[in-house]
């Protein structure tokens, strides 16, 4: 492809230009401004896809022509012409959060000394999984979230106020609740205050307009929530499209819950909050067409913040890659969902504890033809006990894992077997933790 010049009908101040930036270009700089008064590069006109575009054009105006004459700056060693081309400004917002819960940007760790001081010997333990909790979706292969100088990996300061933020794990700000410790698990009734995360989407009806209950979320600061690609985009759409988030549900039946407490009297929650949906992010590489199911995750973003209290209050993201340790370990899942096959909800809030189940032996149970699926490291499983599984209803809400001290999201209720809680047929959630990196870059202040 070669572009012409016409000199015979070029302006003596068009070829000043010309000379001008040719000079630019021999003497090694790159750097050119545009006949439109914008920054740009000296560059070959084949990697220029506006300008491209243009010398493809059938039909090009007399101000097209011109615009195509004046870019010219020059040739390169295969005397190809060069122009000057604009400097495309990434848009992209690289705001993020830090693990923290400090506003940082995404860049390259090699750009970010805080992160990469943290690296240098010795390198303890706190350090290796600050600067791995940082990680985000940026320009570089090994991208981090860099904020602020920081002062103390080991103890951060504890201001347990609702921040867009999610909050640090190590300040115990998340994954906290109030109840007592009667904990009776295998799908009974939670405490009226237990798992004050748990969250309700409300949709609006397609067909009728009216307000219904699909699924499930997690409250992880005050303005997002974690749910499932599959509770938003797909299928579940021609039912109808989320529009709200329950905070402090219990029982849907009422609006203000009261049981009874052991010792007698009652404990009543606080008013249940509606919140409208400002946006729905879900995973860009989430197919809903596909049987794989992978990427199932998405976020959502509330047009106003969420109070904390003793019914409402943010569950914490992984520190740590739990399917990494060989102690076994049991995971929790609480929700609304189905407790029969023909009672698609339940009205109160239940919880069921499940056994994690590796990754290789939960492959073992989905090689049947009927559910002939590949799981891959981006899920992960628990479950396969008789009787006891989330199931419909509880699709987006969260696996979780109780250190001791708070809990943690590791999962996200993705799909298991129909009917639910089949003997040695594990659930199958989206692995929290593959997903940081993606979750810190779309929380945005």
């Amino acid at each position: 492809m070669t572009l012409l010049f016409d000199m015979k009908m070029t302006p003596l101040s068009t070829i000043s230009a010309i000379a001008v930036l040719y000079v630019c270009y021999v003497q090694g700089q790159l750097q050119c401004t545009t006949p439109t008064g914008r920054n740009g590069q000296c560059i070959a006109v084949t990697e220029c896809p506006a300008l491209i575009a243009l010398i493809q054009k059938t039909n090009r105006t007399a101000k097209e022509l011109k615009l195509l004459r004046e870019s010219h700056c020059g040739f390169n060693e295969q005397n190809m012409p060069k122009t000057c081309c604009e400097t495309v400004v990434d848009q992209t917002d690289r705001r993020c959060f830090t693990p923290d819960a400090n506003i940082g940007t995404c860049v390259s760790l090699e750009s970010c000394p805080q992160l990469k001081n943290l690296l240098q010997p010795p390198v303890t333990a706190e350090r290796l999984a600050f600067v791995q909790n940082s990680r985000c979706e940026g320009p570089e292969q090994y991208s981090v979230c860099c904020g602020p100088e920081i002062n103390n990996v080991t103890r951060p300061s504890r201001m347990c106020v609702p921040s867009v933020a999610p909050p640090d794990p190590r300040t115990e700000c998340c994954g906290l609740d109030s109840s007592s410790g009667n904990r009776i698990f295998g799908g009974n009734e939670t405490a009226i205050d237990q798992y004050p995360w748990l969250t309700m989407l409300e949709y609006r009806g397609t067909k009728d307009n009216k307000i219904k209950l699909f699924c499930g979320g997690s409250l992880i600061s005050s303005k997002y929530v974690l749910t499932a690609a599959h509770c938003v985009v797909g299928g579940i759409l021609a039912e109808g499209t989320p529009v709200n988030v329950r905070l402090g549900e219990y029982d849907t039946a009422n609006n203000v819950d009261c049981v009874e407490v052991e010792g007698g009297g009652q404990d009543c929650n606080d008013p249940l909050i509606i919140v409208p949906i400002e946006k729905i992010i879900p995973h860009r590489d989430y197919n809903p067409d596909s049987p794989l199911r992978r990427h199932d995750i998405a976020l959502l973003r509330l047009k106003d913040e969420a109070p904390y209290t003793d019914f409402i209050r943010p569950i914490c993201l992984p520190i740590n890659d739990i399917m990494q340790t060989t102690s076994p370990k049991m995971l929790l899942v609480a929700g609304w969902g189905a407790i029969s096959d023909t009672k698609r909800f339940s009205n109160i809030k239940l919880h069921v504890e499940l056994p994690y189940i590796p990754l290789k032996e939960c492959q073992l149970s989905y090689e049947a033809p009927s559910r002939k699926v590949t799981l891959w490291n981006g899920q992960i499983c628990a479950g396969g006990v008789a009787g006891k599984d989330s199931c419909k209803g509880d699709s987006g809400g969260p696996l979780m894992y109780d250190t001791g001290r708070i809990h943690q999201v590791v999962g996200v209720v993705s799909f298991g077997t129909t009917p639910c809680g089949l003997e040695n047929v594990p659930g199958v959630y989206t692995k929290v933790y593959e997903y940081l990196p993606w979750i810190r870059s779309q929380m945005k202040p």
